[in-house]
């Protein structure tokens, strides 16, 4: 039974807010019904009473402005419906209520087609040249730069007449470009996106913006950041988006060069070299895109089934890290709940899987300590590989909605052994290792290897230190394909090698994960930070 007091509560004496959908240091979101309009769904944005201010106010209601006036000009901007101060005095807006796919997790999923990308992108530049082209604001025609572009947010909707509906979330940071008007010299944005002129706190144009959309077009197609820098601090950032050139697109992806071009293009270190709008960039791909223009196989927002694993020799590298095919899933922290359906829950685990796992105690066999092990759960005829833990819980109950980063280290002698990396991550907490060995010459880790290969994602099961009768948290972590084919690649080496000393194996991987743990806490520190303080 929840304990939130908002549950039912009636706002404005129109709107009963259902249940939390989303929070962040912003603010929170709830579903709720328009009961004037017999009961449509839709979304109820709070601003945190913490930021109750005369500035925070201004720049919530700007938001709410923005939207709607943008919505009213392209479909492909979330459609903001009212706008009020509750008997709290606490701000609030009414938006359209959006079950979709963000765009973090359709990249952490699968490797994007062709003729999916370009009409996400397509979708994008849409909504992207509406908000530059400028809205009516205070009698005066007023450019919109979104300042924070990137995967998340970005939210993926089916849709019967255009088969996927992309819609631009979060202008909470926008900048409202007048002509004349003062300018703010501070940076606002996410570090991983930014462009070198956001960087340095200069005046932005669109062109800011679609730097930011370069970097996520480059992940979109390969699944990883063209942009590293050496420390995940303001400095390092800064350095990287000055000084360090995209890293070029991996020959086996077959991105064709045309558009490689396009998108190194738009990452050009001054703006001046980059297209100067969203529109400059659509027509420079529409051509590619027309070579493209066949209709898509059936969109799987749910990658259950197993892959075609094609057959290719292992590396002669003696511990193989497939570092490029790392993934970071973002928590549901947005105001735009995943698409749910009778048969799943909001992580994607089925409800008959979750249903199975909440009952599942503690192993009698395993000591009732903050340790972690693996095991494979029987769901009906089907194996679902899954990752136990316990921890304290205090920390349980504050991870409950943190990232999930997975990757997976392999060493072949003296003797085939897997390390399978698991971590959880929050601003607040930082992460939470999870690791556990798989040893690729017993049964176990090669069913449990193989069943990750084919299944694509693992469950989650957390235990609250001392309450080992049911698992306190339910969660699932999705595994990249190109990971997925190498633990295939693995486990079939595993079963020719010879094995000599697990133990002197385990130690080699042992080390080289603590030297990878650095590389690791960029990547999900760099997904997270966002220093406007939005976390949805």
């Amino acid at each position: 039974m929840s304990t939130d007091p908002n549950i039912n509560r009636i706002l404005a004496e129109r709107y009963r807010l259902a249940d939390l959908v989303g929070q962040g240091a912003m603010g929170r979101v709830y579903r709720g019904e328009d009961t004037t309009l017999g009961g449509v769904t839709v979304a109820i944005k709070f601003l945190s009473q913490t930021l109750l201010n005369d500035k925070m106010r201004e720049r919530f209601e700007r938001e709410a402005t923005i939207c709607a006036l943008l919505s009213e000009k392209s479909i492909h901007i979330v459609r903001v419906r009212d706008y009020g101060v509750d008997e709290h005095d606490i701000p609030f807006y009414v938006m359209e209520y959006l079950q979709g796919d963000n765009l973090n997790d359709i990249i952490a999923k699968t490797l994007m087609p062709l003729p999916r990308f370009f009409k996400i992108v397509r979708q994008i530049c849409l909504g992207m040249e509406a908000a530059h082209e400028g809205i009516k604001f205070n009698g005066e025609q007023t450019s919109i730069i979104h300042r924070d572009i990137k995967p998340s947010n970005i939210l993926v909707l089916e849709d019967a007449s255009l088969g996927e509906l992309v819609k631009v979330l979060d202008f909470g940071i926008a900048k409202l470009s007048q002509a004349g008007a003062a300018q703010t010299h501070s940076f606002m944005g996410t570090l991983a996106y930014c462009s070198p002129e956001q960087m340095e706190g200069k005046e932005l144009d669109s062109r800011s913006d679609i730097y930011s959309f370069g970097i996520m077009m480059y992940e979109m197609l390969t699944g990883d950041m063209p942009i590293m820098p050496e420390t995940n601090s303001f400095g390092g950032w800064y350095r990287a988006h000055h000084e360090t050139p995209p890293i070029p697109f991996d020959p086996n992806l077959s991105v064709p060069t045309p558009l490689a071009f396009i998108i190194m293009q738009c990452m050009a270190k001054s703006r001046e070299d980059r297209p100067q709008n969203a529109g400059d960039i659509w027509r420079a791909m529409e051509p590619l895109a027309k070579q493209f223009d066949r209709p898509l196989p059936q969109v799987a927002f749910h990658p259950d089934a197993a892959i075609s694993i094609p057959q290719v020799n292992v590396t002669d590298e003696s511990i193989a890290d497939p570092e490029d095919n790392t993934q970071i899933i973002a928590a549901s922290q947005r105001l735009e709940a995943r698409a749910q359906t009778q048969s799943r829950t909001n992580d994607d685990v089925t409800i008959a899987t979750a249903e199975i796992c909440k009952r599942l105690p503690w192993p009698n066999d395993k000591p009732q300590q903050k340790i972690v092990f693996p095991q494979v759960i029987t769901e009906e005829h089907h194996a679902i590989p899954s990752l136990w833990g316990m921890l304290d819980r205090e920390e349980l109950q504050k991870r409950c909605r943190d990232s999930r980063y997975n990757q997976f280290l392999c060493i072949e002698v003296p003797h085939p052994m897997l390390l399978w990396i698991t971590a959880l991550y929050n601003n607040e907490l930082g992460a939470k290792w999870l690791p556990c060995y798989l040893d690729l010459k017993t049964t176990v880790g090669q069913q449990i290897t193989r069943t990750l290969a084919q299944r694509g994602d693992y469950c989650i099961l957390l235990f609250a230190l001392g309450h080992p009768e049911r698992c306190m948290h339910l969660t699932k972590a999705t595994i990249a394909i190109r990971q997925r084919q190498q633990l295939i690649r693995w486990a079939d080496q595993g079963q020719q090698l010879r094995g000599s000393d697990p133990d002197a194996s385990k130690q080699r991987l042992r080390e080289a994960y603590q030297e990878l743990k650095g590389k690791i806490l960029i990547k999900l520190e760099a997904a997270r930070t966002n220093t406007n303080l939005m976390d949805y």
